[in-house]
Parts: C-alpha cells; sequence; structure tokens
C-alpha cells in the first residue's frame, strides 16, 4: 500500500470511488462503551484500510490477493496460513455491510439506482492488534457505497457506526460503538457518551469531537505475533448482565476516567492524563485478570511502566498507547526497553478529522 496515501477520490467523473479508514486508539473509558459508558478516542495515521468501488456489469466482492488466499504451496503452508491468521478475510467484511447498507436503507425508505459494481479492499492494519482493523474495512467500504449510491446525505453520521457495528454482529464478531464512531469521524479526537438513557431512546451515543492538538505526543507498541482480541470481553460482560457489583462498579469507574480524561485534555493537565492512563488499565487488568489479557499483552504495559511511562491497551490487547511524560530521553528509554523484548514501537501520527461538509450537515443538532 501507498506509504503516503492521497485523499480519498470523489468519483463523479468515472463514477470510481477509494476511501481510507484509519486505525483507532481507544484512549480513555475502554471497553465502556459495550457498558453504556464513556470514552475518548482517536484515529491515527500510522495504519489505515482501503475500499475501492468501480462500477461494472455484475456485483462482484474482489477477494484479496492476501488475506483471502485460497491458493497454497503446500498442505503444511495451508494449516500454517490458518493458524496464524484464522479463516477469514475480508470478503465477508464486504459482503455483510452490502447486506446491512441495502436492508437499511429498504427499510428506511431510501431510494438505491440499480447499477452494479465491484468492490475490493486493502489494508496496512496488523492483525489482532486491538486497532480495530476489520471495522476500518468495512467503514471504508460503507463510505464507497454512500458515494455510488449518492444518498451520504441521506444517513446521518451518528447512524453509520451502528451499520458497520451490525455488519460486524452479522458475523458474530463481538464489539462496542467506540472504534466505528472514531472510524466514522474520520480522524480527529472524540468524546463519546453512550449513557443508557440516550441509547435507549436514539439508538447511539453522544459524540463530542475535540482538537487532536490537545493530545501530548504518543508511542504505540505492538508485536510481531499478537494474540486474539476477539475472546477478551466474553466473561466480564457475562457477569456485568448477571449484576455483579465489582463489574459494574469498576466499569462505571473506567468511564469516569473518560469525563476526568476530557478535563485533563483541555487543561492539557498531563501528569493527571499519566495516571488516569494507568488507572483505566488497572481497572481492565483488575476484572478481565491475567489468563484472559494474555502474558505478552501485560509484559508490553510493564516495558513502557519500567521506564516510568504511562500505558495501557489500545482495543482489547495486543497494542499499547504509551505516554512519556519526560520527553525525549524517556522515548529512548522506551525505544531500548522495547528492543530488548521484542516489540515495535513507533511514534503515533495523529490524523485531523476529514469529515466533508456533506457529513457535517446530518451531524444532529441535539
Amino acid at each position: 500500500m501507498d506509504p503516503n496515501p492521497k485523499p480519498a477520490i470523489s468519483g463523479k467523473d468515472n463514477g470510481v470511488f477509494e476511501h481510507r479508514s484509519f486505525a483507532r486508539i481507544g484512549f480513555l473509558g475502554n471497553p465502556s462503551d459495550v457498558y453504556f459508558g464513556r470514552t475518548i478516542s482517536f484515529t491515527i495515521g500510522n495504519f489505515w484500510a482501503w475500499a475501492k468501488l468501480e462500477p461494472s456489469d455484475h456485483l462482484l466482492i474482489k477477494p484479496h490477493p492476501f488475506h483471502d488466499l485460497v491458493q497454497f504451496d503446500s498442505l503444511d503452508n495451508l494449516v500454517y496460513r490458518l493458524e496464524n491468521d484464522g479463516y477469514y478475510g475480508g470478503v465477508r467484511l464486504l459482503m455483510a455491510i452490502c447486506k446491512v447498507f441495502r436492508n437499511y436503507c429498504k427499510e428506511n425508505g431510501i431510494q438505491l439506482h440499480d447499477k452494479n459494481f465491484t468492490l475490493s479492499y486493502d489494508t496496512n492494519i496488523p492483525r489482532q492488534t486491538g486497532l480495530s482493523g476489520s471495522s476500518a474495512i468495512v467503514s471504508a467500504a460503507l463510505s464507497c457505497l454512500l458515494d455510488f449510491y449518492n444518498v451520504r446525505q441521506s444517513i446521518r453520521i451518528e447512524v453509520r457506526p451502528n451499520l458497520i457495528l451490525n455488519a460486524e454482529k452479522e458475523l458474530g464478531i463481538v464489539a462496542g460503538l467506540q472504534d466505528r464512531v472514531a472510524q466514522v469521524y474520520g480522524g480527529g479526537l472524540v468524546h463519546m457518551d453512550f449513557s443508557k438513557e440516550h441509547m435507549d431512546k436514539v439508538g447511539y451515543g453522544i459524540y463530542t469531537i475535540m482538537d487532536i492538538n490537545l493530545l501530548p505526543p504518543l508511542h504505540l507498541i505492538y508485536a510481531e505475533n499478537p494474540s486474539d482480541s476477539g475472546k477478551v470481553h466474553s466473561t466480564v460482560r457475562r457477569r456485568w448482565l448477571d449484576g455483579d457489583e465489582f463489574i459494574i462498579s469498576s466499569m462505571a469507574e473506567i468511564a469516569k476516567l473518560a469525563e476526568e480524561g476530557r478535563t485533563a485534555l483541555l487543561k492539557k493537565d498531563y501528569s493527571n492524563l499519566k495516571e488516569l492512563m494507568n488507572r483505566n488499565f488497572d481497572l481492565r487488568r483488575s476484572m478481565f485478570g491475567d489468563e484472559c489479557l494474555g502474558t505478552m499483552n501485560i509484559e508490553m504495559v510493564e516495558v513502557a511502566r519500567k521506564i516510568g511511562a504511562a500505558a495501557k491497551f489500545t482495543g482489547s490487547g495486543g497494542a499499547v498507547v504509551v505516554f512519556c511524560p519526560e520527553g525525549p530521553s524517556q522515548v529512548k528509554l522506551l525505544e531500548e526497553e522495547c528492543r530488548k523484548s521484542g516489540f515495535i514501537v513507533e511514534p503515533v501520527k495523529l490524523v485531523p478529522t476529514r469529515l466533508s461538509s456533506s457529513d457535517i450537515k446530518t451531524l444532529s443538532k441535539t
């Protein structure tokens, strides 16, 4: 993929549309988005997924030459690929969003023309790193569909994350709205309030765009062979549904961290921000337990804390976001410790919000 991607192409002349959706960092409050909580999240320019839609005689969902591989060198090669990458590529994601998009439009009286298309994708988001790679593919594809059918103005921004989540639910993916909101808003820093009253009333949260420049310099740590982030929520969610007081109170405290974090960011109180990041991880660890989080994931956090930095998961595991409050000298220590431990570390590349004027017009006024 192009390491310096150009802006998304608006294919008004030739009917071809290309869109990108970036990897996501859950900064504070996660995973309370699944539990009527609050979060702060943002997308990063380090990694992204890309989708392309072009007119064609038949509707074709195009397999990726690597991620949807069906030809192998040998039986051993096939088994190796399945053990490392699983059974699924991106084709199922594209098919699911096409189904959810079409059904939503039909149910809401949004007329679609009958022309066909070919839909393809690519991604450089590392697998199973908790950087929201699957939803990035779906988000980019949804943007292509909105433009191809010229219905961007008919489907509000606040609703689009639900469509993406519903497409993933079709495939049994367990997740919340946070990642999809950050990706639909196309960059920038987003504060999200998923209070039950509001969710029950309108079906989505209250999303507030914040200035991305409020964030201090951050770093990303991830492993070349990460753990699976798809199994992390299961036990905790069941206990939450069963009314476990410890889980309910801990999740409420995590949600409160997002509120305190918003205040800290607005004041640029980075010493407090460090404490909030560390507290977020500690609360997650107390609820999920070390066995569920995984040894490698915990080690990534401890590598950062060893040199006095703040660290927490970007999502459900596989990658860690790090804040070095002491600056470049501390960053050098972080890089050295990561090298010793075999982890990859790189600066977080911030992405400003990329909402178009037509998108902004669909924002709720309430």
